[in-house]
């Protein structure tokens, strides 16, 4: 840890943009790009069976004690008035002005004992207010394993798929437990001990299941055995990455974090390098707070609960009627699409590559979304799905331009005077893209 605060920091930059914009793109897994091929890879999830490794990307959070219910009570925009032992909620926190700080998957394993897995910044902010507010709690994070590279402390895996049910029905001890979406129990795989929870991806039934990492290559080789006569294979980084276009679930706007005064605190007691993640893209706003999300238009408005108080109340009550925007798919132009690869093979200045299947240039990705020349939204994370044949990106866009069928553009390219290294010189093009429903798939979870 350095003795640099993120406050230090945005202090001595001309802006917070300034500070997070061109920092290129971090090391996403511990795995490789690809066990056998991404295309192949993508299909299983969708045809037969997709096993993926989530062990080393996330941050764990584990937060135990008599207060915990109360701690997360009164930051979470979550009701936990009915949060059983061996349930599991998609935990959404909020900045004092509704704006989105981060999403985390919750697990209750005891009646005081938490444990939530995801993305830094909503860990970063629940660790703060247990170590700073009189709570009794005790509190212990894991950064992600990639980045510290220690080993994690558990393995945690998912199987999905058509054949995923079969699969862990001849991968477990004993009778496969009848669980609800979203509801974990303790089995034994191969006499190891783990939590199996019942989950889903890209639209299709699933597992997801986790225990001590010593256990890990015991586990894995167990559930792999079990997948082979269904055709089970392994998820690299590109193929796990660009399930979350079908699945719906945005991943990585800019945490808000970077501004108001009654965050300053966190900023002061916030490292410097837990607080730096890169923009990228097309859309050049000069002010933080334009690539900033709130719960509500990227989906989680059925989830908010306003009977308790919780920290960004007010102005979500005052959204959730009448949002600005609305989380959407974009279906890219074909022709498009094509032509950026075409730029390649003639004179002149070429269009920025698109790296297949999840052409990721940075952490928070923001591309410029315009009607009739007017901006009216932002894309966030785009991939080429083989089991379409289309390139999707899930966006934000005006609701009064939400409707599926509505014809916009995006602009693909880096914003003028981008200094990204991840990035090539290229010219910006103007990709045609259709609006369509999020979740683009239909569910079978």
């Amino acid at each position: 840890m350095s003795d640099r605060t993120l406050e230090d920091a945005l202090q001595a930059a001309e802006s917070p943009v300034d500070l997070l914009r061109d920092l290129g793109l971090g090391q996403f897994t511990k795995l490789p790009d690809e066990f056998t091929h991404w295309i192949e890879e993508q299909r299983a999830w969708q045809e037969s069976c997709a096993f993926a490794d989530q062990s080393y990307h996330m941050t764990d959070l584990r937060i135990q004690g008599t207060e915990a219910i109360e701690l997360y009570t009164d930051y979470a925009v979550n009701d936990f008035e009915t949060f059983d032992v061996g349930q599991a909620k998609q935990l959404v926190v909020a900045n004092p002005d509704g704006y989105l700080i981060g999403d985390a998957i919750l697990f209750r394993e005891g009646e005081a004992n938490f444990l939530s897995v995801g993305a830094a910044a909503a860990h970063h902010w629940l660790l703060y207010q247990a170590e700073t507010g009189e709570y009794d709690v005790d509190a212990e994070m894991q950064g992600r394993p990639v980045a510290t590279g220690r080993d994690p402390e558990n393995f945690r895996y998912q199987v999905q798929g058509p054949d995923a049910v079969d699969v862990m029905r001849a991968a477990i001890d004993g009778p496969l437990p009848d669980l609800g979406f979203f509801r974990f129990e303790e089995v034994t795989i191969d006499g190891n001990e783990a939590f199996l929870l019942r989950h889903g991806m890209a639209g299709e039934a699933g597992f997801e299941f986790w225990g001590d990492y010593a256990n890990a290559d015991a586990v894995r080789e167990t559930v792999l055995d079990a997948g082979e006569e269904h055709g089970i294979r392994r998820l690299g980084s590109k193929s796990y990455q660009s399930a979350n276009v079908v699945l719906g679930w945005l991943p990585l706007p800019v945490p808000a974090i970077y501004s108001g005064e009654e965050m300053r605190g966190f900023r002061e007691w916030l490292d410097l390098r837990q607080g730096l993640i890169s923009i990228g893209g097309s859309y050049d706003a000069a002010d933080i707070e334009d690539y900033y999300v709130t719960p509500i238009e990227v989906g989680y408005g059925h989830i908010v609960d306003f009977d308790h108080d919780f920290v960004g109340k007010a102005a979500l009550e005052a959204e959730i009627d009448d949002p600005d925007r609305e989380k959407v798919t974009l279906v890219w132009n074909d022709g498009d699409v094509v032509d950026v690869f075409h730029s390649l093979f003639r004179n002149g200045e070429t269009q920025k590559f698109m790296d297949l299947p999840v052409p990721r240039s940075s952490a928070c990705h923001y591309d410029e979304v315009r009607k009739d020349g007017e901006i009216v939204g932002v894309s966030k994370w785009m991939s080429y799905i083989n089991n379409h044949r289309e390139m999707l990106s899930l966006a934000l866009v005006d609701t009064e331009h939400s409707d599926p069928g509505t014809e916009v553009t995006l602009t693909w390219g880096e914003a003028d005077g981008s200094e990204n290294r991840a990035v090539e010189r290229h010219e910006t093009a103007e990709i045609r893209a259709t609006v369509a429903p999020a979740p683009y798939k239909q569910d079978r979870r």
